[in-house]
């Protein structure tokens, strides 16, 4: 009875305090990686604003055994810091969220290349930000003390706690989606940025990506090779790169006539380079264009990336060996395809970890690795460099150097002001793209190798071009000409013209479909095989210019697939060419 009496008087003057040091202590080991992410401008608020809630999930164990909180909250602490040790050491290390693709990347690497990271990466100050992470999680240990509720009210309270942090966020999922499995995928990404959740979670999808790419790797062996292949470049030395971009509209690059100087260093090397200015994407979306990009399949035989070689594989095929280079995401379930293609490459690196796209991770990165793979001893190397390129949300794709445009000079009069931000920050980040594959070039030029460098987007992008500028992003349901019209060029050094008779100024304006790349690909590469079909090689004499569609092949309706030619090209409207500093 006097128990009783002391926790009614408890309620009375309810300890509010208490309550906001328990809730301080759970969510710091959440809320410090996701604070670092907030002021670094890493992602967005999301991560913080889900952290911040699922840490009230602790409090409702605490108010229903109130005379053991700080053993509970040590127990329940020890794991939290544990988790958040974790993250917090691989955002010091690479400023990127922890994510199911660090898993993919811990297991992928052997015990030697793990040494290898801790050896360049570490530094004394992340030790001492550990012992002060740790220490201030003591201090906040030390200050909690138990609040004590009424029986029933403590236990309405813990039953609140979870209904509000769980069931409901749950049940709403369940109701908005079409699927049990959506429902908790979406769940999943609502409580992954708070810890323990973060391991748990992304341990989870790991799993479960690995075994999807594993089952299209098992797919993928079973192909037959091609037949009959044959290579005029057999037993020379050779180095090919294909470079693969990421949402660039070429109506937004100087090197295609926009009026604003976005591409300065492609630019300059223009009488280098091979500009195809009529090659259009299949589809606006990177899985299902790349699946016909890398492979043999084309609108008309969409399934063909299941049953036939990928690019990787042919020039495996053909005596190459082969490199992967990504700033991608990895293990995603959007992005399985994508690393199940890497896969197939002899070397892989994956530089993108993140588990928001929304984050900063500047293609810079892939110059380093890319010059080792050009440094590697083997004769003949076939490199894939995979960019981020002007990705959504497209102030994460470049630094601050080079946020260049920033008023209205140069653009088009119908973009209001509210859109001149979103319109502005496109074009600082097909500038930044350009230092990329302009460095790319250089970087490759610099070996003086035997080979071609070919440069193409996976799609384009819509940022306010098309007419009423009120579109932004990708729509295949209500396409536009941006989301389609792709830059592609090529960077064939001297050896190689000489070598090939390389003469495809003729070839520039051919209107071409990138689902039908491999042919032309294998083409330049000097490869052949029954497989081959010149009539689809954009450089060949015996190319035959086909209607280019556009759409879902999978779409049962009627008109699925349009042709691009119905679609009149964005026409830059006149203004004043300002030469930019």
């Amino acid at each position: 009875m006097a128990m009783f009496k002391r926790s009614t008087k408890s309620a009375k003057g309810f300890d509010w305090a208490g309550l906001g040091w328990m809730f301080l202590f759970f969510w710091y080991f959440s809320g410090i990686t996701q604070l670092l992410i907030q002021l670094t401008g890493t992602s967005g608020f999301s991560g913080f604003r889900q952290a911040f809630f699922m840490s009230a999930l602790w409090l409702a164990p605490m108010l229903l055994f109130p005379r053991r909180t700080r053993l509970l909250a040590a127990l329940i602490g020890v794991v939290l810091w544990a988790c958040s040790m974790a993250s917090l050491g691989y955002f010091f290390i690479y400023q990127q969220e922890f994510s199911q693709s660090v898993i993919f990347i811990m297991f992928e690497s052997n015990i030697s290349e793990a040494g290898e990271y801790a050896t360049q990466y570490f530094a004394w100050w992340i030790v001492l930000a550990f012992i002060a992470h740790t220490a201030l999680a003591i201090f906040l240990w030390t200050r909690l003390r138990p609040v004590y509720l009424p029986r029933g009210q403590a236990m309405l309270a813990a039953a609140a706690i979870v209904v509000a942090v769980i069931g409901y966020p749950l049940i709403k999922q369940i109701a908005k989606s079409e699927t049990m499995e959506l429902a908790i995928d979406r769940f999943e990404t609502r409580i992954e940025p708070a810890v323990p959740w973060q391991m748990i979670v992304a341990y989870r999808r790991y799993t479960e990506q690995l075994n999807n790419m594993q089952g299209m790797l098992d797919n993928v062996s079973k192909i037959p090779p091609l037949s009959n292949l044959k290579d005029r470049t057999a037993g020379q030395p050779s180095t090919l790169v294909l470079v693969i971009g990421e949402s660039t509209n070429r109506q937004r690059m100087s090197l295609y006539g926009y009026p604003r100087t976005t591409t300065p260093e492609l630019d300059k090397l223009r009488s280098q380079l091979d500009v195809f200015d009529n090659v259009i994407t299949p589809r606006p979306y990177t899985i299902e264009a790349l699946q016909q990009v890398l492979t043999f399949a084309d609108e008309d035989n969409p399934d063909l990336y299941l049953k036939t070689p990928s690019i990787v594989s042919v020039m495996k095929q053909a005596g190459y060996k082969t490199f992967w280079i990504t700033n991608q995401q990895t293990m995603t379930k959007r992005n399985t395809m994508l690393t199940t293609f890497s896969e197939q490459a002899d070397e892989q690196v994956y530089l993108n970890n993140n588990r928001n796209q929304n984050a900063r991770q500047y293609d810079g990165d892939v110059l380093a690795p890319f010059s080792k793979a050009l440094s590697d001893t083997a004769e003949r190397k076939f490199i894939v460099v995979h960019l981020l390129g002007t990705h959504m949300s497209y102030q994460y794709r470049y630094p601050s150097s080079f946020d260049k445009f920033t008023d209205r000079q140069g653009v088009p009069d119908g973009v209001r002001d509210d859109q001149l931000p979103t319109y502005n920050s496109y074009d600082n980040a097909v500038l930044y793209n350009d230092f990329v594959v302009s460095s790319l070039i250089k970087d490759y030029a610099k070996t003086d190798p035997n080979g071609f460098l070919m440069y193409l987007s996976d799609h384009g992008e819509d940022v306010f071009d098309s007419v009423g500028h009120s579109t932004l992003g990708r729509n295949e349901g209500k396409p536009t000409a941006p989301m389609y019209t792709i830059p592609f060029m090529t960077w064939a050094s001297p050896k190689w013209r000489a070598n090939h008779g390389w003469n495809v100024q003729g070839d520039l304006q051919r209107p071409y479909s990138s689902s039908q790349l491999i042919h032309t690909w294998a083409d330049m590469a000097g490869l052949s095989f029954d497989e081959l079909d010149h009539s689809r090689s954009l450089i060949s004499d015996n190319f035959q210019p086909r209607p280019l569609l556009i759409g879902n092949p999978y779409e049962r309706k009627q008109r699925a697939l349009i042709d691009f030619s119905l679609i009149k090209p964005k026409v830059n409207p006149p203004v004043a060419v300002v030469k930019q500093p």
